[in-house]
C-alpha cells in the first residue's frame, strides 16, 4: 500500500476505524520546530464530531507522541504520533460485510486486498484517518506560522447555501482559524446548519465546496513539470476520502472567456511585483508568484445514508438491497475543512523545503 505523501518532507498514516489506533509519522521535519500540543488539540477540536450536524460517534482524539519532539521543539528525527480509538461498534458492521455500500471502497478495497482488509467503519479507507493527519498537519501550519504563511479555508457553498466571498483575506483567515463552523457570515451557518438537519431528518446526507486562501508564500516555489504547486497540492487534496474535485483560481469560472480578461496584470506596488487579479490563483507555470494561493475543494454528500440503496453482494454475486446501520454523519463538509487546512500545510511544507532546504523551517 502507498500510505506516504511528500518527497523531502512527508506523512505516513497508519492504522484502520476499528483497530486499535491510528496514527502517523511525519519525517524529514526541520529541528528546532516548537511544537504545541494545545494547538494540536485545537485544531483536532475542529475535526471533532459536534452536535446533531455530525455522527454520534464521539471520540476524544487524546494523542500521544512518542518520538521526534523533545523538550517542546522537533528533533529532527521522525515524529510518530498515536491516537487510540475508543469508541467502535464494529457489530455494526457484521451483517453488511459483503454488501458494497454505494460510494463507499468496500468493493474497492475487496478485490485489491482479496478480502483480507478490515472491512469494519470503512477500515483504513474511513475518515476516521483524517484525525492523525491534523494532528501531523497542525506542526506544519505552525512551522508556516513562524514563516508568515498563513491558511485558512471557509465552506464556499453547502447545499445550495452561499457564503460570502473572501475580502481582506488576513482578516478572513484569522477570522476563519477562530471559527468551529467555517463560514464568514454567521448568518449562513445558520442556514447550511438547516441543510445539514434536513438532510438528516430525510435519511440523507449533503455537500459542498470548500474555498481555500494561502497567505505569505514567496514566489519561486514549485518545480515543473511533475511537481508543479497544483500537482503537489491536489495529490494532497485528493487523498482526503470525501474530495471529488479540486479547483485553482478561477479555472472553471472564467476559462471559455478571452484572455485578456483571464491574464492577471503585473504592477509594481512599494517595490514588490503584485498582480491586479489573481483569476490564476497565486501560480504561474506551477511556480507560485507570491500572490495568494486559492484554490476550490468539492466535498461530496457522505455516502453512508440510512435509505434504502440497490447494491450487490460481492463474494456471492448476487443483487442486494441495503439499508446500513452504524453512526454517520449527514454532512463532513463542515469537520473536513481543517483537514484540507492540514494537507495543505503539509504539501507547502515540502514544497518550501525542495525549494529551500529542509532547515528553512527550522529556528
Amino acid at each position: 500500500m502507498k500510505n506516504t505523501f511528500g518527497t523531502n518532507i512527508s506523512v505516513t498514516l497508519f492504522g484502520e476505524s476499528h483497530g486499535e489506533c491510528i496514527g502517523a509519522v511525519l519525517d524529514g521535519f526541520a529541528p528546532g520546530v516548537e511544537v504545541d500540543e494545545d494547538f494540536i488539540c485545537t485544531q483536532l477540536d475542529k475535526r471533532r464530531a459536534v452536535g446533531l450536524i455530525s455522527t454520534s460517534r464521539k471520540e476524544s482524539d487524546n494523542f500521544k507522541i512518542v518520538s521526534g519532539v523533545f523538550c517542546g521543539k522537533t528533533t529532527g528525527t521522525p515524529i510518530c504520533i498515536i491516537i487510540n480509538n475508543e469508541n467502535t461498534h464494529s457489530k455494526d458492521y457484521e451483517s453488511t460485510r459483503f454488501l458494497a455500500r454505494p460510494g463507499h471502497a468496500d468493493y474497492t478495497a475487496y478485490e485489491k486486498y482479496h478480502g483480507f482488509e478490515d472491512y469494519r467503519g470503512g477500515g483504513h479507507f474511513s475518515g476516521r484517518l483524517t484525525a492523525p493527519v491534523v494532528a501531523a498537519g497542525a506542526i506544519a501550519i505552525s512551522a508556516l506560522k513562524k514563516k508568515s504563511i498563513h491558511i485558512g479555508t471557509h465552506i464556499k457553498s453547502l447545499g445550495g447555501v452561499l457564503d460570502r466571498e473572501f475580502e481582506d483575506l488576513e482578516r478572513d483567515i484569522n477570522a476563519l482559524n477562530e471559527k468551529t463552523f467555517a463560514v464568514l457570515s454567521d448568518q449562513k451557518s445558520e442556514e447550511m446548519t438547516q441543510k445539514i438537519l434536513e438532510a438528516k431528518e430525510s435519511f440523507d446526507s449533503v455537500g459542498g465546496v470548500l474555498e481555500s486562501a494561502v497567505i505569505g508564500m514567496p514566489a519561486g516555489v514549485g518545480e515543473p513539470w511533475f511537481d508543479t504547486v497544483e500537482g503537489v497540492l491536489s495529490h494532497a487534496l485528493f487523498s482526503i476520502p470525501a474530495v471529488k474535485g479540486v479547483e485553482f483560481g478561477c479555472a472553471f469560472e472564467k476559462v471559455n472567456g478571452a484572455g485578456s480578461e483571464y491574464n492577471d496584470d503585473f504592477y509594481m506596488s512599494h517595490g514588490v511585483i503584485k498582480t491586479k487579479t489573481n483569476n490564476n490563483g497565486g501560480i504561474n507555470g506551477g511556480i507560485t508568484n507570491g500572490m495568494p494561493i486559492v484554490f476550490k475543494t468539492a466535498i461530496k454528500p457522505t455516502p453512508s445514508i440510512y435509505k434504502k440503496q440497490n447494491t450487490v453482494n460481492f463474494k456471492e454475486k448476487t443483487d442486494e438491497v441495503l439499508q446500513i446501520k452504524g453512526r454517520h454523519d449527514p454532512a463532513v463538509i463542515h469537520r473536513a475543512r481543517v483537514v484540507v487546512d492540514s494537507v495543505t500545510a503539509l504539501a507547502l511544507c515540502d514544497l518550501l523545503a525542495t525549494r529551500f532546504g529542509v532547515d528553512y523551517l527550522g529556528e
